[in-house]
């Protein structure tokens, strides 16, 4: 199961994802696109802190998005990468392209 909190603050779309990123959720997970594609959002900040789980649909779908945002110019960025789904994310290309930052509070503040 995925649930997904959004909260648009200081020009940024901050994305808290909670469960299970996978084959099985990405119909879900899909909202968020159409979310920034219906409001023309440049700036996306991805919490996973809540996600324990991530397969390479999940990445993908993630990759995804940030092709989305690159196209218009915005910018993406990911925190609270936990211990249970760090392994499968330094496997993949994911952090190659997307910033990695300490905290969703690090981007309102730099």
């Amino acid at each position: 199961m995925l649930e997904i909190n959004h909260e648009f603050r200081k020009g940024v779309l901050f994305v808290r994802l909670n469960g299970c990123l996978s084959n099985s959720t990405l119909f879900k997970f899909n909202e968020v696109n159409n979310i920034i594609k219906d409001n023309g959002i440049r700036d996306v900040v991805f919490n996973l802190s809540d996600l324990y789980f991530i397969d390479q649909k999940g990445i993908k779908s993630i990759l995804k998005c940030y092709e989305l945002i690159t196209k218009i110019s915005g910018n993406m960025f990911i925190c609270g990468i936990n211990k249970n789904i760090r392994k499968g994310i330094d496997n993949s290309n994911l952090l190659s392209q997307i910033t990695e930052i300490e905290n969703e509070l690090s981007i309102l503040i730099g």
